[in-house]
């Protein structure tokens, strides 16, 4: 395809001072009228030259990234309820919580340095510290939380040292919204349309669906009776997690269409499904030691098909040049 052929748009077959004349206008012009008429030319193909992407798709390996993404939410919200039963005399609830965020935040950790390859690499973006970098910062963030989150599960493991694992889970648990957000963050500051296009949704999105998989964590875990906050939140989650992400969707105009094509539709759809049936068997039926089990299996399931639904959606964005000009043109529009 030559310089030519794209033409001073970038889009494949435009013409430098010429316009295609289609539809009515075309009719018009042949001395018929313009009712009915369909286009003389197909819809433009967006390209770049050689026909590759005009930006480099992640390459980051989606069964760690996308579980690293909810592992994270699951210890930070986690470690919110360990605290929250810990303070309302609820031994039963506090437990299963602090233990879920130290297995959930080991997870995540793993998932993170298989994906980059050795743990050296993790190690050197702890050499500096840098407020201004979502990844420098979320790096010290986790260090500076699963000590925490590890040292909550192993007092209560052990059954001693009791005014340490409080301390301990108190802390955690004020870093906890940060650890269940700051990926969030993180992909929002990359160039990828339908992950930065979604800066202003996307933490509240992930702060719920954080709550909803740390409620369904507790619903399975927790005895009934003292599961009563992680019922709460489970509807708090849901609620902020499908109006957020609906919020978005609608602000976000074409950079959306990857939620809704293809695979990440039917991750998200049936991650819009599980939450709601969740959290609402949760609250109505949730003292059934069984149907809690079931919602509790519907929320954290729910809860890593949004994380995963969006992250190939933002991979399918990167791969078609569409959602990178197509918004672009409209920025430059609107501000010259």
């Amino acid at each position: 395809m030559s310089e030519s052929d794209v033409g001073r748009d970038g889009v494949r077959g435009a013409r430098p001072g010429r316009e295609a004349v289609t539809g009515a206008r075309a009719g018009r012009r042949g001395g018929r009228r313009g009712r009915g008429e369909q286009p003389m030319v197909p819809e433009a193909e967006f390209s770049s030259y050689y026909g590759t992407p005009v930006l480099n798709k992640p390459t980051w390996k989606p069964l760690d990234i996308a579980g690293y993404l909810y592992l994270g939410g699951l210890a930070g919200a986690s470690s919110l309820l360990a605290a929250g039963g810990m303070l309302t005399g609820r031994p039963g609830l506090a437990a299963p919580a602090r233990l879920g965020a130290a297995g959930a935040i080991s997870l995540s950790l793993a998932a993170l340095v298989h994906d980059l390859g050795r743990p050296a690499r993790f190690l050197n973006m702890l050499r500096v510290f840098k407020p201004t970098s979502p990844m420098s910062v979320g790096s010290w963030l986790l260090v500076g939380y699963a000590p925490l989150a590890l040292t909550a599960a192993a007092t209560e493991v052990a059954g001693r040292y009791r005014l340490l694992g409080s301390a301990a889970t108190l802390a955690s648990a004020v870093l906890g919204p940060a650890v269940a957000t700051y990926t969030a963050v993180l992909l929002s500051d990359t160039a990828v349309p339908s992950w930065h296009e979604g800066y202003r949704e996307l933490p509240f999105v992930f702060a719920g669906s954080a709550a909803t998989a740390a409620s369904g964590l507790a619903l399975t875990a927790a005895p009934p009776g003292q599961a009563g906050p992680a019922r709460r939140l489970a509807v708090l989650g849901a609620a902020l997690e499908l109006g957020a992400f609906r919020a978005m969707k609608r602000r976000m105009g074409l950079a959306a269409e990857p939620f809704d094509t293809g695979g990440p539709r039917v991750l998200l759809r049936v991650s819009e499904l599980l939450t709601a049936g969740g959290a609402a068997l949760a609250v109505s039926r949730g003292r059934d030691r069984r149907l809690a089990v079931a919602a509790g299996a519907a929320l954290l399931t729910g809860s890593a098909a949004l994380r995963f639904g969006v992250f190939h959606a933002g991979v399918a964005s990167a791969e078609d040049p569409r959602y990178t000009v197509v918004p672009q043109r409209e920025r430059l529009a609107r501000d010259g």
